[in-house]
């Protein structure tokens, strides 16, 4: 099905296609801009930017999608015009349902050999599309022009240039539950995915190396031992980078490697027999909060990191096992910090929102509010609203306080900078393993080429209407009890919303 917006006032007519879209896709075709208002934007008199903003496509789109209830067959056939808008409209159109690019003639230039291009500008809009939605594209010409086949060259062209390699291709805007480590064993699937990341390990091995390098003088290196801890050791690949660390500096260690996990146990027992044959290593078999190693530490190396820094409990887990840590020990890492910012994303939260009903697992009932369940997705189709800003920063060995308290809550503020929805928050962390060797998924610092870790999408239950200007005030809570933690997050401007997976029932993360 297919049809075209050619103003602001589609209120029935939303309601009529609501009513009717049950299955297929709908296709409803919006301009890039308001083609009235460009014609008479040379008249400042008549045509102000406040009134273009007012009345922008991408305003009647948001009227009737609004109307249709956001429902998820209904997607964007965007057609290209002549102008070109500022760049933040074209990000705001990120996060929308795009499912078509409409290409009309009438914007191809002539170049000097008489065949169509597109100015720089259109080039551009139709890569960004492209490597965002990986849309179709429909061209709108007059069957006679004698150019349409340049035409489709010309796009084809333009499409099919190479692009960087993503490792995560594949995975994009795939909402998925996030891992609970400490309360389920992985697979050796998840433990294979994670292992093959070409950077992390090489980063752990770096940290390991310098803090060697730091502890053990020059002269003792041939004789001292360092006493390295893995604490939660999977299937190895941080006891191979302590190992490669040891080689790569001439540094005598013993490794103990703590694993629960009966599944990574028989491939670490398989490694010890057949590979690391020489005594180093040495497994335990217990959980990391209460094993009793026979001697102390002088490095604490985990990966205990979620896609929210301390959503898999590292806070937890490390200040369990940080008494086994000599007192001028050191822990790799030594600080994880979290971050949000607010966000549309219309391809995640529909998934979210279309969720089956809860059903019964052996261990426990899984929840029915799965608009209060955080989740982890690799975010290409989203429009984030405003940057980034800290949350909350864990830093480990935790020596502050006695008991540890790792309850937190803050409050964020952010503008809107456009008239926009908003419908939850992308979530992001980075860790300081060792001085200045950093892990980022942070947009502006993101670790080349890192695989493991995506974003976390934080949903809320209804969309927000934001205007241009809006205050957006966050609050946000880690709870901790003694069987789980959990999170709460609520809005008190520009709208007050109730508080989301309160006392965890949407989302406990079980300890």
């Amino acid at each position: 099905m297919y049809t075209r917006l050619t103003k602001g006032d589609c209120t029935n007519f939303a309601r009529i296609v609501g009513c009717a879209v049950s299955k297929g896709t709908l296709l409803v075709e919006v301009p890039l801009t308001n083609p009235k208002l460009t014609q008479n934007s040379w008249r400042r008199d008549i045509v102000v930017e406040e009134e273009q903003e007012v009345d922008s496509p991408w305003h009647w789109w948001n009227t009737f999608r609004t109307h249709a209830d956001s429902n998820a067959v209904i997607k964007v056939a965007l057609e290209l015009t002549a102008d070109v808008p500022k760049q933040d409209e074209i990000y705001r159109w990120l996060g929308e349902p795009i499912d078509v690019i409409v290409v009309p003639a009438n914007i191809f230039l002539t170049n000097a050999k008489n065949y169509p291009v597109l100015s720089k500008a259109h080039q551009s809009l139709l890569k960004q599309f492209y490597q965002t939605f990986g849309c179709h594209f429909v061209l709108k010409a007059n069957p006679a022009d004698g150019h349409i086949e340049h035409y489709v060259d010309y796009i084809k062209h333009i499409i099919q240039q190479r692009f960087a390699k993503d490792p995560t291709q594949g995975y994009e805007d795939y909402a998925q539950t996030p891992l609970q480590p400490l309360y389920d064993n992985l697979d050796a699937i998840t433990y294979e995915v994670f292992e093959n990341d070409p950077v992390k390990y090489i980063f752990y091995q770096n940290a390991i190396e310098q803090a060697l390098l730091d502890r053990v003088p020059k002269e003792e290196r041939e004789t001292r031992v360092s006493i390295i801890m893995v604490v939660g050791g999977g299937r190895g690949p941080l006891v191979r980078a302590a190992l490669n660390a040891s080689k790569t500096t001439s540094c005598k260690v013993k490794v103990y490697v703590i694993e629960k996990n009966p599944n990574a146990i028989v491939t670490l027992k398989a490694h010890i027999n057949e590979v690391w044959q020489d005594g180093v290593v040495e497994l335990i078999s217990t959980d990391m909060r209460e094993f009793n190693p026979p001697e102390k530490a002088d490095i604490l190396v985990s990966e205990l990191l979620g896609s929210f820094g301390d959503n898999e409990l590292s806070p937890e887990c490390l200040d369990g096992a940080q008494k086994h840590l000599k007192d001028d020990g050191i822990s790799i890492p030594c600080q994880s910090a979290s971050y949000i910012n607010p966000c549309f994303t219309s391809k995640v939260y529909n998934q979210v929102r279309t969720l089956e009903r809860p059903t019964q697992s052996k261990d426990r009932v899984i929840s029915s509010r799965h608009m209060e369940q955080m989740y982890v997705a690799y975010q290409k189709n989203v429009y984030h609203i405003a940057d980034p800003q800290e949350l909350f920063v864990f830093v480990h060995p935790n020596k502050d306080s006695d008991p540890i308290d790792n309850s937190r809550y803050r409050t964020v503020r952010f503008r809107a900078t456009l008239d926009c929805v908003m419908n939850g928050f992308t979530g992001y962390f980075d860790t300081v393993l060792y001085k200045d060797i950093v892990l980022s998924i942070h947009p502006f610092t993101h670790t080349k080429a890192l695989a493991s870790w995506f974003s976390m999408f934080i949903p809320l239950t209804d969309p927000v209407q934001l205007k241009k200007g809006d205050e957006i005030t966050v609050h946000f809570w880690r709870c901790v009890a003694s069987h789980k933690v959990w999170y709460e997050w609520c809005l008190s401007t520009p709208v007050a919303t109730h508080v989301h997976n309160i006392d965890g029932r949407g989302h406990p993360i079980w300890l």
